[in-house]
């Protein structure tokens, strides 16, 4: 299995139901993967080794405030990415 960030997996689930609340001003890959990884950043990483362990590590994840801090988290790094895009935009390559 090798080594693995398990908070990866929760963070990427917690941003899929965060879009379905949250209307990105841009839903680019680019975006949405510099969302996640300023998420990634901020919070604590959980290394496991095994499938157990990745699973004791998103049990840790139900409590609900855990679940409120990476929810805040990815509200500001929305709002970062929105101010802050390093993408070319279509209209960025007519020009």
């Amino acid at each position: 299995m090798g080594l693995i960030n398990a908070v990866e997996a929760i963070v990427s689930h917690s941003f899929e139901e965060f879009q379905k609340s949250y209307e990105l001003k841009c839903a680019c890959d680019q975006c949405k993967e510099d969302i996640q990884a300023i998420v990634l950043n901020r919070i604590p990483p959980k290394y496991t080794s095994s499938e157990r362990g990745q699973l004791f590590v998103k049990s840790l994840y139900l409590n609900t405030q855990l679940q409120s801090d990476i929810l805040k988290e990815l509200m500001s790094a929305a709002i970062i990415v929105e101010q802050n895009q390093h993408h070319v935009t279509v209209e960025e390559t007519r020009q």
